[in-house]
């Protein structure tokens, strides 16, 4: 599934590559750009984190010319009036604008780099709106790419961009050397939802190598700090029971649960009846013919 994510056929794709300051999604995020400029796909970066030379490096030569780079990174906020683009000039018309000054039939990708510096610096609300307009520019824009930092946001806003993707990698580190686990969450329109976990690593010249399942030793961190977080490992007595302890546990029996024996004892019918008897004593003062005269009514 990490493979094919480019070739998804619905237009108006939204795919977010969520990573963590333990490892980063832009090695992943470029590949997928080299992937679309090789199948001859105009490729536009809205660069707000890092400056173009470092997007262009390992991207293939003999198609960088169908690499656009729109830079924001000089000046995101406008203070010198330098960048090309502003993080003010995130709405959809705008972007639309930029895109289609290219000559081109097609449909072009859409890469943030990233959503989180975008994020940071609007109302988050604003800009899952304009995601979500972007989703609907089919015409323009078939595919759309952000990169997010979930480190940097609270779970609700992280959570909301997600719920507007089509496709959602989460990417952690392993203790293996350059290599990492993504976990792909596709969702179709139908309502389908696919989910697939991959094992892999990016070389710098952004070959993407699929790996098999590492061995016990290759565990991802985060499982690892789970495991660290267990309330029950360092108590000074036991929670857990034993085979033989939980033997005899079942053999107990419970005191509101009756055996056969008592069930049969209290459901067996008695030979004998019971009669209450009652002797009035003088002091009952009883009038049977005004049984509550010793009433105050």
């Amino acid at each position: 599934m990490l493979l094919s994510v480019l070739q998804e056929k619905e237009a108006g794709g939204f795919v977010v590559i969520q990573d963590t300051a333990s490892y980063s999604g832009r090695q992943l995020l470029k590949y997928y750009i080299n992937c679309a400029i090789k199948s001859e796909e105009i490729v536009h970066v809205l660069g707000f984190e890092v400056p173009e030379q470092e997007i262009r490096k390992g991207l293939d030569r003999n198609y960088v010319h169908l690499f656009h780079f729109h830079n924001a990174y000089s000046d995101p906020l406008g203070w010198t009036k330098q960048s090309s683009f502003r993080v003010k000039h995130f709405t959809t018309p705008h972007i639309i604008q930029l895109v289609n000054k290219t000559q081109n039939a097609k449909a072009t990708i859409l890469v943030i780099d990233s959503l989180s510096w975008v994020l940071r610096h609007h109302n988050p609300a604003v800009i899952c709106q304009e995601l979500q307009k972007l989703k609907r520019a089919e015409g323009s824009i078939r595919m759309t790419f952000g990169l997010l930092h979930k480190d940097l946001h609270q779970q609700g806003i992280v959570g909301s961009i997600c719920h507007l993707a089509s496709t959602v990698i989460s990417v952690a580190p392993l203790d293996i050397v350059d290599s990492a686990v993504a976990k792909t969450t596709q969702r179709k329109k139908s309502g389908k939802v696919m989910q697939e976990d991959n094992f892999f690593s990016i070389k710098d010249d952004l070959i993407l190598s699929i790996q098999n399942k590492p061995s016990q030793s290759g565990h991802v961190k985060a499982d690892l700090d789970t495991n660290e977080g267990d309330p029950a490992s360092n108590l000074t007595f036991n929670l857990r029971l034993s085979e033989a302890e939980r033997e005899a546990k079942e053999k107990v029996a419970l005191p509101f649960v009756f055996s056969q024996e008592k069930k049969s004892a209290l459901l067996r019918p008695s030979q004998s009846s019971g009669q209450i008897m009652y002797e009035p004593d003088a002091s009952d003062d009883f009038d049977e013919e005004d049984p509550d005269d010793d009433l105050d009514v």
